[in-house]
């Protein structure tokens, strides 16, 4: 049997294991103990409790293929080499290691316990604070945002960003609609103007200070995060041994997700070159694609399945459990989704049920 060995074990590398593991030998590489449904971790930040359920045990992942709890240091066409020293060989490579991102948007532990002890401690820390600034008004800062106002509606929360408008891009009634739920919740917006230095205070830690924006206006809060800025995790392929990334650290792809210059080796999620937002749902978008193509190779067939970015950006934006803004696929192009349709889609249970249903766990 034919040995798939995927780098990564998020939404694009879990969703391409599940779907190999009864054609294949998989082989699924993580140094994390779980699955991480980072949707969640801005939720989790606002109410602890809720936390644990953003994790699934990767070893309840697969009823036939190996867990392998490590980090890859190196990859090439024959396989990958990780940190523990160990070789492992492949006759399909799949690249699925995703991105890092600020904390909380994304945990920094690699261990379930300790990642939950991190959303108690901020809990703790944004608890008393009665003025809280996030640096960044995309979707992360945003939500964030929503998240905190809801929980605790009598703070002040204000988000800085240099963007001069929100959602650039998206339908203007999407931006307005967001525009008027924020208000609703009592969240500042300075667009416009970033910070001319961060904070002193560490970003998720209490303690009062006083910043100035670049264009000279001063603020005041209790405690801050930072909601920008995602790297990508593909420095293990630095070496040059399997492909060139571009100056952004991606991997140049072809249309069916096959890393350019090779059969047996794809690439999905985050860190593939497309033209297109980083987001979960396309990564496991990527994994349906990249699967069909390996069953087809397995089968003795050339692959057929390809994926094309849509032509539209598409977003679910929760503000909390009930609100929030998205943008939505129709035959006729982009709609607005309602506040109703969020919740219902994301909001209010952030993926739980599915990924539930993914790993046979009740949560």
């Amino acid at each position: 049997m034919s040995r798939v060995v995927i780098v990564g074990g998020g939404y694009g590398g879990a969703a391409a294991a599940k779907a190999l593991e009864s054609v294949a030998e998989v082989v699924l590489i993580d140094p994390r103990d779980a699955f991480v449904n980072a949707a969640g971790s801005l939720r989790a930040v606002a109410r602890p409790e809720w936390a644990g359920a953003m994790f699934f045990p990767l070893d309840e992942l697969l009823t036939r293929g190996e867990v392998v709890r490590d980090r890859v240091v190196s990859a090439d066409p024959a396989g990958v080499r990780l940190a523990s020293g160990r070789r492992v060989e492949a006759d399909y490579l799949i690249l699925a290691s995703g991105s890092s991102y600020a904390y909380p948007a994304k945990p920094r532990a690699e261990l379930t316990a300790d990642a939950l002890e991190d959303f108690r401690r901020t809990h703790k820390e944004l608890a008393g604070a009665e003025r809280v600034l996030i640096l960044g008004a995309g979707p992360v800062g945003l939500e964030l945002a929503g998240e905190i106002a809801e929980v605790w509606p009598g703070k002040r929360v204000s988000i800085i960003d240099p963007a001069a408008e929100l959602l650039p891009g998206y339908l203007p009634e999407v931006r307005a609609e967001l525009h008027r739920q924020l208000d609703e919740l009592g969240v500042r917006l300075l667009l416009g103007s970033g910070l001319a230095a961060l904070p002193h205070t560490g970003p998720g830690r209490a303690g009062t200070f006083t910043a100035s924006t670049a264009g000279g206006e001063r603020i005041t809060a209790d405690i801050w995060f930072r909601a920008f800025g995602v790297d990508l995790n593909t420095g293990y392929l630095a070496d040059g041994s399997l492909t060139t990334r571009t100056a952004r650290g991606e991997v140049p792809v072809t249309e069916t997700l096959a890393v350019q210059g090779y059969e047996n080796v794809y690439a999905i999620g985050d860190i593939t070159a497309l033209s297109e937002d980083k987001k979960a749902g396309h990564a496991m978008r990527h994994a349906e694609v990249v699967a069909e193509n390996i069953k087809a190779r397995l089968r003795g067939q050339e692959p057929t399945a390809t994926y094309r970015p849509m032509a539209f950006p598409m977003i679910l934006l929760p503000l909390g459990t009930r609100g929030g803004v998205g943008q939505m696929p129709a035959e006729q192009g982009p709609v607005a989704a309602s506040p109703e349709m969020v919740s219902e889609y994301k909001g209010r249970d952030l993926f739980t049920a599915r990924f539930s249903k993914q790993f046979g766990i009740a949560k």
